[in-house]
């Protein structure tokens, strides 16, 4: 199987996550930490953490461990 180069190509155009990326992408995000050092694993882009977490609460699954 092949994966499409967007995966949100898969997405119904009527759900909420294409607005919840969206959203997030106009935010100012900058302040957030990032470990710049090199240390440790690395690290998942800000935007797609905010988005996936927004997501998954508006859609009533607020355990981090089944996210």
């Amino acid at each position: 199987m092949l994966l499409p180069p967007d995966l949100r190509d898969w997405v119904p155009e009527d759900d909420l996550v294409h607005f919840v990326i969206e959203a997030v992408d106009r935010l100012p995000l900058e302040s957030f930490r990032v470990n710049h050092r090199g240390t440790g694993d690395k690290q998942f882009p800000p935007h797609m953490m905010l988005a996936l977490l927004i997501y998954r609460y508006a859609n009533g699954l607020f355990s981090s461990r089944k996210i």
